[in-house]
């Protein structure tokens, strides 16, 4: 049984090793290419069967690296098959306008954000003169933004300033409040203790109006009035000149007497009893007569 692992090799007798010629592979003359994975950057027709590759399908493809450049950035050419007919298709990078430009086999989909009036799908590349004035129009752009994005800020100041004011004016209106209260409870205060004064006068004079209907109605007017004993003295004085004094002196102070003697008592409080009126029976006056009741 052979060993596995070869530690020493034969050589023969007759071996020449000057005799084995010594041959190298001879490099690639041709720019360097290396087999990368990667998606389609753009959506695009295949000009042999008509077949749609849509953005982000994943290929095997050959990467190669173009002598052209763009401010020493290196342009790269990829090479890519048809997934139904296996049509050859390449493109290759656009560091200018940060895109791809599609150069054979295939046909890129029109893109309304891309395609401009008059503009072709490759970058066109442009002069001095236009770099030079779409410079000054990216300036002017920028200058105008900053004049926006002041009066912006000058708005946003201003409305800070307008709520300060706010918020002092509703302070300096609470404190003002604050301060008139008092004043204003003082008034208050006057105020009820004139409403009390009111109401206290006003039940002295109903107290006082209840106590003189009580004398006139309740108690009844009596004869040592004093209104009355003058009315009567004047009545005497002017009888005791005439003829047959004595009698009318005599009678007028019977009366007196009589009067002091008797006062007017107190009347009676109304009763509000009802009063049911006996009904009046006309079954007589027109012949009916009742039966007599059985129970």
């Amino acid at each position: 049984m052979s060993e596995r692992k070869v530690l020493q090799k034969y050589y023969p007798p007759d071996f020449d090793p000057s005799k084995i010629a010594r041959s190298r592979v001879p490099k690639n003359a041709g720019p360097k290419v290396m087999t990368v994975r990667l998606m389609a950057p753009f959506s695009m027709k295949c000009m042999s069967c008509g077949e749609y590759i849509y953005k982000g399908r994943k290929f095997n493809s050959r990467k190669e690296t173009t002598d052209e450049n763009y401010l020493n950035i290196p342009i790269y050419r990829f090479y890519i098959r048809c997934t139904r007919c296996s049509a050859e298709i390449t493109f290759k990078t656009d560091p200018k306008g940060m895109d791809y430009t599609c150069e054979r086999g295939a046909k890129r989909n029109f893109e309304v954000w891309r395609k401009t009036d008059g503009e072709d799908d490759k970058h066109k590349l442009e002069t001095d003169e236009e770099r030079l004035d779409r410079l000054e129009a990216e300036e002017a752009e920028r200058g105008a933004m900053e004049v926006l994005e002041g009066k912006v800020l000058d708005a946003k100041r201003e409305m800070e300033i307008a709520d300060a004011l706010d918020e002092i004016r509703t302070r300096n209106a609470r404190i003002q409040r604050a301060e008139g209260k008092g004043e204003m409870d003082n008034a208050l205060e006057q105020a009820e203790r004139a409403r009390a004064q009111l109401e206290l006068e006003k039940k002295r004079v109903e107290a006082e109006d209840e106590e003189a209907a009580r004398r006139a109605f309740g108690r009844g007017i009596g004869i040592d009035d004093p209104i009355i004993e003058e009315g009567v003295a004047g009545q005497v004085s002017n009888t005791t000149g005439m003829d047959g004094a004595g009698t009318l002196a005599e009678d007028a102070v019977s009366k007196v007497t009589a009067a002091k003697g008797a006062t007017v008592g107190t009347m009676p409080p109304p009763e509000f009893k009802r009063v049911v009126k006996k009904k009046k029976d006309f079954s007589a006056a027109l012949g009916i007569r009742k039966k007599p009741a059985l129970v």
